[in-house]
């Protein structure tokens, strides 16, 4: 049985989303962070850097979100959330998930660490007018490429896909502007069956 080790709606949604794709069976644990769950000797264990999301399959371990969801769909996916290898697609497929990881999402994560996630001592509201122009910029690359297709490489849900839409609705709760076409996107890709299982999995395992 496939163990997933999270907090709701955190990048652990990336993976139980994917999981709810490709049909799995999965365990959720919560990480209660307020309750010192992180840094238990049971999930240091798991992932000695004590973050989630982690997941356990059979004796394999793997953390960090984006590498865990291509496990996933590489693994269990039997052609589905991946283009084929080598291809032309499989090229922008590269392209979306380093992009999504490095420009889009850290300028978020940056906001995160000095609302919540660094000691109070060290957080610099400053870095928040610096985050904003960052993701503007990168939202406005990505708005740019974004195609006329249902998803990033045509007519199929992909890996990178999971990633932006995620990436997006966590904008959205930092109260980032959106562009149109990328907003529009987001509600499309976010309103897919599997992601409200995933969540509501992810919730009920929390309470």
């Amino acid at each position: 049985m496939i163990k997933l080790y999270g907090v709701p709606r955190s990048r652990s949604l990336r993976v139980s989303w994917t999981l709810e794709e490709l049909g799995l069976d999965w365990q959720y644990h919560y990480i209660n962070f307020a309750k010192g769950d992180s840094r238990s000797p049971d999930f240091l264990a798991v992932n000695p850097c004590g973050k989630v999301p982690a997941l356990v399959d059979d004796e394999l371990v793997v953390t960090e979100s984006a590498a865990i969801v291509l496990f996933l769909a590489e693994k269990y996916g039997d052609r589905k959330l991946l283009p084929q290898l080598g291809s032309d697609a499989s090229a922008l497929h590269h392209k979306w998930i380093s992009f999504i990881t490095t420009e889009l999402e850290q300028p978020l994560w940056t906001i995160g660490k000095h609302k919540f996630a660094l000691p109070e001592e060290i957080r610099q509201e400053s870095m928040f007018a610096v985050a904003k122009w960052e993701f503007d910029k990168a939202a406005g690359i990505a708005e740019n490429w974004l195609p006329e297709s249902d998803f990033l490489l045509g007519d199929e849900l992909s890996v990178a896909d999971i990633l932006l839409a995620h990436t997006l609705v966590w904008a959205t709760r930092f109260e980032q502007t959106i562009p149109p076409k990328l907003a529009a996107y987001r509600d499309r890709i976010a309103a897919r069956p599997a992601m409200a299982k995933a969540l509501e999995k992810e919730m009920a395992g929390a309470e």
